[in-house]
């Protein structure tokens, strides 16, 4: 029998994880959960019920048990909403971040026991092509002892990504500003690909929006030591006009247009002893083949091929389903979630203080 899984929250997201548990054939879709009144039109859309609370779901007699629910709810939202969920005995797939604080992230993880219901935080980029690719040649060692990696992530998000209902992402008293929604995407990557975070660095890029009512950060360029020794720099903001993110790079997001060509060249560059890697190119560059390391010897380079026939969403949920069956772990529990929450937090205090963080793992 296929897993009843509810959506709760209609925003930005809710509308395609809809999408995608209607496409697996072990999840039904079984309702849609939010208080705006505009969460009606969008549960008529996806042809599924509609409820305004879990409470109000839960007290349905015609409606049966949800086995699992995807919270896409604003930042700040995801922790009381996540604890009552497990409460209920629901399992859960949580938007990322965890939480909007440590702290908060932190109680709830230390209610889990191994009976309790499962818990996946929707870091989905990890079941990204490109990710899984690039993972599989620092895997391979086709770079050799790793050395550094430099990181981008910049676009521009317009006036209406901060209109009501989306005004809570103006505040990062709410859980807004670029760090929490989409830096921690990248952190959570790098954490996945290269291991723990341990120091930061960070500059705030000048503001360009009006305060008031903006008063959440638009960007940082920060600095990044990680416990294996590797360091490196990553550069966010989402206020210019680019080519160099995560979205635009891969096409993951369909409402962010992919870029391909030039421009497309690399929102990653990793660099290793024996050859660099840009993302999402795929390009490894090294001296294979030639006479020796030189820089006096022309580049070689390889196109790593990818496979990108199925979206990380689909694959996300696919897993959650495994994890459902008891057959997996989560890859990214609340735990690895709470890691990456802990960095974000410490460049924002890098930020306020101009000092050097450490990062507590």
């Amino acid at each position: 029998m296929p897993f009843n899984i509810i959506i709760v929250g209609a925003g930005l997201i809710g509308p395609r994880h809809a999408q995608t548990v209607q496409a697996n054939p072990n999840t039904n879709l079984l309702a849609l959960v939010d208080p705006s009144p505009n969460a009606v039109q969008t549960a008529e859309t996806l042809q599924t019920a509609y409820f305004p609370s879990v409470a109000a779901l839960l007290a349905s007699p015609s409606t049966p048990r949800p086995d699992a629910a995807i919270v896409c709810t604003p930042n700040h939202t995801h922790i009381p909403i996540a604890t009552d969920l497990l409460a209920q005995g629901i399992h859960v797939l949580l938007e990322k971040p965890i939480s909007d604080d440590p702290a908060t992230a932190r109680a709830l993880l230390s209610t889990l026991t191994l009976s309790s219901p499962k818990l996946l935080i929707g870091h989905h980029r990890r079941f990204n092509p490109y990710i899984t690719a690039t993972k599989q040649l620092l895997s391979s060692d086709a770079l050799g002892p790793l050395i550094a990696l430099n990181g981008l992530w910049t676009l521009y998000k317009p006036e209406s990504y901060f209109a009501p209902p989306g005004d809570w992402r103006r505040s990062t008293t709410t859980g807004g500003g670029v760090l929490s929604i989409n830096l921690i995407h990248d952190v959570d990557l790098l954490h996945y690909l290269f291991g723990p975070i341990t120091r930061v660095f960070a500059e705030q890029t000048p503001s360009t929006r009006p305060s008031p009512p903006h008063d959440a950060e638009e960007g940082a360029a920060i600095t990044l030591r990680f416990a294996s020794g590797v360091v490196g720099t990553f550069l966010v903001c989402d206020a210019t006009p680019a080519p160099w993110s995560f979205e635009a790079g891969t096409g993951e997001n369909p409402l962010i247009p992919q870029v391909q060509g030039q421009g497309g060249e690399g929102f990653y560059r990793i660099f290793g002893q024996k050859g660099s890697l840009s993302v999402p190119d795929m390009r490894l560059w090294s001296y294979e083949g030639r006479a020796q390391r030189s820089w006096n010897e022309e580049l070689a380079v390889e196109q790593a091929a990818v496979d990108t026939t199925q979206t990380p969403f689909a694959l996300q949920l696919a897993h959650f389903v495994e994890v459902l069956e008891g057959k997996v772990e989560p890859v990214c529990s609340g735990a690895e979630a709470l890691r990456a929450l802990d960095v974000v937090d410490a460049i924002g205090r890098a930020l306020r203080t101009g000092q050097v963080v450490d990062v507590e793992n």
